[in-house]
């Protein structure tokens, strides 16, 4: 394992070439722009458009309680949010994580976070206000702030993340899922599954949801630095249902390279979390593996398949 990341951090752009590893640039010329039209970009940028898209295409995503789009709303937070023990808070056009306020629990006139910590009325409305005025927007742009239920993440993921919820981050590529990685929260992190916070992430086996190997800021780990849970003995149940769920986002998005992140709700099994149109390169690295060989056997694909005969070619092709 240690030998990938290794040669990664002294290796010259002619090897990293011959490794088939998608750099910055190579993602933004080969594959973002010829693949992404800039009109649809919001679609995916706003979360609220993406869940109405999702509703369109009879896609399951994390319950919407309520929107709050101006700054008189926020006075009527306290009576809406009084029926709620747990949610999140987050904005529209938020991105890497930024702006996410996650309450799992009350303590009398306080809010709770997933580390015990106590937030009061005024500062989660202070917090409501920063997004309305566009503080976690891309661009700084005014935005509105989504109240979404909290998931309830499956037992299988018990001791893999800390204090939050794990999610599933699927490249798909032409509508193909190509590769994958689950992000788990921890004390770093602050309870969000967000990799450059400090969440673990571990890459998966595209064809059976199993673990690979792990990396925590770029750097390889075999255990969770929270719990103490062997990483390598993940694995993601309704593997078949999440693949699939990652490939129809193609045709919510009708965007040629996306990011799909999922979650796993112990009732309702996976949902849409989001959609990304700049997806991470550090997918890569915790894979073991480039994702150049991947693409190029999309493209040499039909493109007229259906959502399951795609991820079936997926299936065959590195079974």
């Amino acid at each position: 394992m240690s030998s990938f990341f290794s040669m990664l951090g002294m290796a010259s752009p002619k090897f990293l070439r011959a490794k088939g590893i998608v750099g910055m640039n190579l993602r933004n010329v080969n594959y973002i722009a010829r693949n992404n039209p800039r009109h649809l970009y919001p679609n995916v940028d706003d979360k609220y458009k993406t869940k109405l898209l999702c509703a369109k295409h009879d896609i399951a995503v994390p319950e919407l309680l309520g929107v709050c789009r101006v700054q008189g709303h926020i006075s009527e937070l306290k009576e809406f949010l009084s029926q709620y023990r747990c949610f999140v808070i987050k904005p529209a056009q938020g991105s890497g994580g930024k702006g996410i306020l996650v309450i799992s629990g009350r303590d009398g006139e306080y809010y709770l976070k997933p580390n015990g910590k106590r937030v009061t009325h005024d500062e989660l409305c202070r917090h409501v206000s920063n997004i309305l005025s566009g503080l976690f927007s891309l661009g700084g742009k005014p935005d509105v702030a989504l109240i979404e239920d909290q998931i309830k993440f499956t037992d299988d993921f018990e001791g893999f993340s800390y204090e939050g919820v794990p999610d599933i981050r699927v490249i798909v590529y032409k509508g193909f899922p190509v590769m994958a990685m689950t992000r788990l929260s921890t004390s770093n992190s602050d309870g969000k599954a967000n990799l450059h916070q400090g969440a673990v992430g571990v890459g998966i086996d595209i064809t059976t949801g199993e673990a690979l190997r792990a990396v925590q800021f770029d750097r390889p780990i075999e255990l969770h630095p929270d719990t103490g849970k062997p990483l390598s003995t993940l694995k993601i149940p309704y593997w078949q249902d999440v693949m699939l769920l990652a490939a129809r986002g193609y045709e919510v998005s009708q965007m040629g390279y996306l990011g799909v992140d999922i979650v796993l709700d112990e009732q309702r099994g996976p949902l849409l979390l989001e959609l990304n149109a700049r997806p991470g390169l550090a997918i890569q690295i915790a894979n073991g593996e480039g994702l150049v060989p991947r693409l190029n056997f999309v493209d040499k694909c039909p493109q007229n398949l259906s959502p399951q005969e795609r991820v079936d070619r997926i299936l065959e092709y590195w079974n």
